[in-house]
Parts: structure tokens; sequence; C-alpha cells
């Protein structure tokens, strides 16, 4: 198997990369991060010219990407910026969901998407409800030509900015049901809409999300109805597949940091890359970084296939490398960096941060073991 890139995903990655090289400070970064927007609407109007946006769309939507390996290359070069933007809220997960079960009117968003001009958000997971994507108790009943939502979802990454939100709601069943769920679009001046927003850790904005009995026509329904859990399933593992990808540029990154470092921070008159424990300490992450690639290839791969439980195992195998492994590069570089490891103004720190909070998105490493060993005995 040939696991180089096409031409175009190197062009592509190339341009994003000098992109970001040039205009993505670590100083600007933060400041946009920790803004009462959480990101800059500027720059992401310049990813959009860019073509970046599109890259994680099919052709026949407007897009010229769509592939999985077209997300992991895109997540990873965005990994090694730390970009803050919301790729993942509102291409991979919102406009994947609108992509995947949306019909020809509800599609002609994608194209706003693609061009910067509407901001989606995606409000899934929910206060009591963990990882498990049939976990939904928020409800939505129908009242004649209407939809009525009631619930809370939490987390909801720039919620407060979105033009729309593309939302989960039980339609029939229990509470932890795989069917019975379904999909709206819900519009961000809805009257019944309660956002409660702050800044994350990582940087960016999130909102708590209540639904007060909001009231939605019909053509707010997304897909079928009851008929969500498979389109959620799909959608959330190829954002497992971005933060994956983020995870690893990322790495990349601190490790080149702290290599530099260890080539240039004299103790007793010799560079501390030469004392032994440090080698191995350091050859320890290069080796485990490789398993992170090699997780993202892999789970990147399964995407494209058609066996689902092949891809679901592949996709957690790689979330749950990434978790372990994130925490423990996170850990070593700051360590090896010593007390300046720590410090706001290096950019280390920031990426160790974003490490570990990765874990956290879209199920940390304790749920994919669990659900990959769920699956293997399925």
């Amino acid at each position: 198997m040939d696991f180089n890139h096409t031409e175009d995903r190197r062009m592509m990655s190339d341009t994003l990369s000098r992109f970001i090289l040039e205009k993505y400070t670590i100083e600007k970064r933060n400041e946009v991060g920790n803004s009462e927007v959480g990101y800059s609407p500027e720059l992401w109007n310049e990813f959009a010219e860019l073509g970046i946006i599109g890259a994680l769309f099919k052709e026949d939507e407007g897009g010229y990407g769509g592939d999985a390996f077209d997300i992991s290359v895109v997540f990873e070069a965005i990994g090694r910026g730390l970009v803050i933007e919301p790729f993942l809220e509102s291409a991979v997960l919102a406009g994947g969901a609108i992509s995947k079960c949306g019909n020809d009117d509800q599609k002609l968003l994608i194209e706003e998407i693609i061009g910067g001009t509407k901001l989606a958000g995606f409000a899934h997971f929910e206060p009591e409800g963990r990882y498990d994507i049939n976990n939904v108790s928020t409800t939505a009943m129908k009242d004649g030509d209407y939809w009525v939502l009631n619930g809370a979802k939490s987390v909801v990454k720039y919620a407060e900015n979105a033009d729309f939100i593309v939302v989960s709601a039980r339609t029939s069943g229990n509470e932890n049901d795989a069917n019975g769920i379904s999909l709206f679009i819900v519009p961000s001046n809805c009257e019944g809409l309660s956002l409660h927003g702050y800044n994350v850790v990582d940087g960016g904005r999130a909102a708590e999300v209540t639904f007060t009995n909001l009231r939605l026509d019909g053509d707010a329904l997304l897909g079928a109805v009851d008929e969500a859990y498979d389109v959620l399933e799909t959608v959330i593992g190829k954002g497992v597949l971005a933060l994956c990808a983020e995870a690893l540029g990322a790495m990349d990154v601190a490790k080149d940091m702290t290599v530099e470092y260890l080539q240039t921070r004299k103790q007793f008159g010799l560079p501390i890359g030469k004392f032994q424990a440090l080698q191995h300490r350091m050859a320890e992450l290069l080796i485990e970084g490789e398993q992170v690639r090699a997780g993202v290839i892999n789970a990147a791969a399964a995407v494209n296939g058609t066996d689902r439980v092949k891809r679901e195992r592949a996709l957690s195998a790689a979330k749950y490398t990434v978790g372990s492994i994130g925490h423990m590069v996170a850990e070593e570089t700051i360590q090896m960096h010593g007390g300046m490891g720590m410090a706001w103004e290096l950019p280390l720190g920031h990426f160790a941060k974003r490490l570990v909070l990765i874990d956290h998105e879209l199920g940390d490493e304790d749920h994919h073991l669990g659900r990959y060993i769920e699956l293997g005995n399925a």
C-alpha cells in the first residue's frame, strides 16, 4: 500500500502550512482564542478564500476533496499551527451531517459554509450523556406542522457566533436507544434558544445550550425521523479522525521544539541533549509518535472503506493511542524544558494543553478503549 499523499494533497498541505507560518503567530492565536468571539472571523474568511474549508467537502457539494485523507492532511497542518478556527465544528461535524442526510435545499448551506459566509454549530453531547452517541435525552415532539424542542447540550463550540446549529434530539424511544434520534437545523435567532458562553481552557469559546419549548417548522428536520444514529456515528467518526490528525501535527511541533532545546541548552559545559537519560526519553517520544502516525493512516483508510466495525475499531484505536501518547508527549516535553516549559510566552505549553484537551473531545481514551473491545466482541 502506498502511504504517500497525492500531488494535490501535498500542494494543499504546503499552501496551508505557509499561510499559517506567515499569518498565524502564537501571539495572534492567543489573542483571538481568549477574545469574546474565540476565533478570528478575518482569518476564517482567508482560510475560506484559500479553499481549505472546501477541501473537506466533495466536488458535487462545491468543494474539491472530502476524502478521509483530505481531512487528515488539513487537520495535521491545523495541529502544527495550533489553529483555533472552527474547522471541526462548522465543516466536519455540522457540514458533514448536512452533506450526509440533507435535502437539496439544506445542502445549499454547504456552499455558504465553504465560502465562510455562514458558521455552523454542532450540538449533540449532553451534560449527563458522556460520550455515548446514543445517549440523547433532549426531546423533539411533533405539534401539528411544528417540532418542539426541550433539553440541553453541553460544550457546544462557537455556538454564540453560529448562524445555525445542527442539533440531535430524541423523537421516540428511551434515552439510550440507538433508534429514535433525529437531527434538526436550528437557526440562532430562534425564540426558546438560550446560550451560556465561556472561554475554554485551550482557547476558543463554547456554550451550554438550552432549548425551552423551541418551535421549528417541518423544514428544520435534517434527514429521516428516528434514523440519525448512523449519520451521527459516521460524522463523529470523521471528527475523531480530524482530532487524531490534529494531535499528530501538534505532537510533531512539540517534539521538534524539545529537540531544538536539548541541542542548545547547556549544563556543565555540554548541551543537555548529550546526556544519555534525556536521549532515551526523547527517543521514546519519537517512536511513540510514529505509532500515532500509523494509527491516523489506518483510521483514514478504514473511514474510506465500507466495513462499519473495521472503521469504528480503527477510529477508536487511533483515538485511544492519541489520548495515551498525547498525555505522554505533553508531560515529557514540558519536563525536558524545565520550569520554562509552563511559561505562557513559550508556545510549547499551549501545544501541551491542546494535546491534553484533544483527549477529552469526542471520547477520551477510556471510552475508546472500551468501545474498541466492545466492537471486537460484537
